[in-house]
């Protein structure tokens, strides 16, 4: 998904375990809004999946409807917003006809979240906010968040806005 530009605004998160993961994407979720897109980037078993789960968490889905979408390209889960879970994990090139079928999602009513959004190389939104897990201990793990265009900065300045 890497577009050209600046990339302005990002933080660094500090991960000691999958609980806290989902707390980190629960707490972005009370400041997301539809249209917008978060692009998850890690090796397998990073913690993408839980960050997900946290997600649907914050957004209030319904406890146990989320499942890794590996067999099936999108899932939809309705909560406070509608979640768009996306894993492109199987697919080695996108076709033309998928990749309109996912601009539906980003530019519709939707939040977006895609797992392993490198693969979209290029075609992805212009704004989004990318979020990179990288493992620094056996349970522990960085999370980079990189806000791309105007909203994916937001996001960022949001998250670190106080709670009402």
């Amino acid at each position: 998904m890497e577009r050209s530009g600046s990339r302005v605004q990002h933080l660094r998160l500090a991960s000691p375990s999958p609980e806290q993961t989902q707390a980190i994407a629960e707490r972005l979720a009370a400041r997301l809004q539809p249209g917008d897109v978060i692009a998850l980037i890690g090796e397998l078993g990073a913690g993408k999946t839980e960050f997900v789960h946290g997600l649907a968490r914050g957004l209030q889905v319904p406890p146990g409807q989320v499942a890794s979408p590996t067999f099936v390209l999108v899932h939809e889960y309705s909560g406070r917003l509608t979640l768009a879970h996306v894993d492109l994990y199987r697919l080695e090139q996108l076709s033309p006809d998928f990749l309109l079928e996912l601009e539906e999602y980003w530019s519709g009513p939707y939040v977006t979240v895609i797992e392993w959004a490198e693969r979209l190389s290029g075609s992805g939104p212009e704004e989004y906010l990318e979020i990179t897990f990288t493992w620094t201990g056996e349970q522990s793990r960085e999370l980079v968040l990189v806000g791309h265009g105007r909203r994916g900065e937001e996001l960022i300045v949001h998250y670190n806005a106080p709670d009402n």
